[in-house]
């Protein structure tokens, strides 16, 4: 397994807990705002917390966005988390509307769920929660994915308040039941994986999981 990993260092990601992780899993990650390092590493993650329009200003204005259109068109593995997840879609809407790579078609808008009465209920989603394929899917579909080998009993943790509108209903890779209906919590494009939670913070389950992205 190659330990040239990069995390993209940008301004609004989770960059030491993720480092913390991958560190626990013996692989000394480069926390990177190189775009030619990130372009040239053999793997890469795009971590991110807080507001999707920050977010994506800060990408934008570092030139790391192309730097990682450019590695993605490489066809190493990508791994994007929470907003870095949000990220990849054209388009976020979190106080007013604002880019995204569109590396994957779709937007990202707010949680909108009710109750059978018609009452709004609460987000942000936050907790554990285990993932389950999409309606209409079993575990197959997390076959030669960081998913695969997600046992029954895993939970991972979430904290947010929008979530990904994927265009084609096809890059939904796994979702989180929330209020009873289905929330995305992980899509693909490719070689390009997104995850809404939190592996990083999500004990042994997530560092299996990301342990299973470093040996794609």
């Amino acid at each position: 397994m190659s330990s040239k990993c990069a995390v993209v260092d940008y301004g609004s990601g989770n960059v030491f807990s993720v480092m913390h992780a991958l560190r626990s899993l013996g692989i000394e990650a480069d926390l990177s705002r190189d775009p030619e390092h990130i372009v040239t590493a053999d793997r890469v993650l795009l971590p991110g917390v807080g507001a999707f329009g920050r977010a994506s200003q800060q990408l934008r204005s570092s030139g790391l966005d192309e730097a990682i259109g450019t590695f993605i068109e490489t066809g190493r593995p990508f791994l994007g988390i929470c907003v870095g997840m949000q990220l990849l879609m054209e388009e976020g809407y979190e106080f007013g509307t604002h880019p995204g790579m569109g590396i994957i078609p779709g937007t990202v808008d707010k949680i909108d769920i009710a109750d059978d009465d018609g009452r709004r209920l609460r987000v942000p989603l936050i907790g554990w929660h285990a993932l389950a394929p999409p309606p209409g899917q079993d575990a197959g579909i997390f076959r030669g994915t960081p998913l695969e080998g997600v046992r029954d009993g895993d939970a991972y943790y979430f904290v947010h308040s929008f979530a990904v509108r994927p265009a084609n209903p096809s890059a939904v890779l796994a979702t989180v039941t929330h209020a009873g209906q289905q929330v995305p919590a992980a899509i693909r494009k490719g070689n390009v994986i997104g995850v809404q939670f939190h592996p990083e913070r999500s004990g042994e389950a997530g560092l299996a999981l990301l342990d299973r992205f470093l040996k794609l």
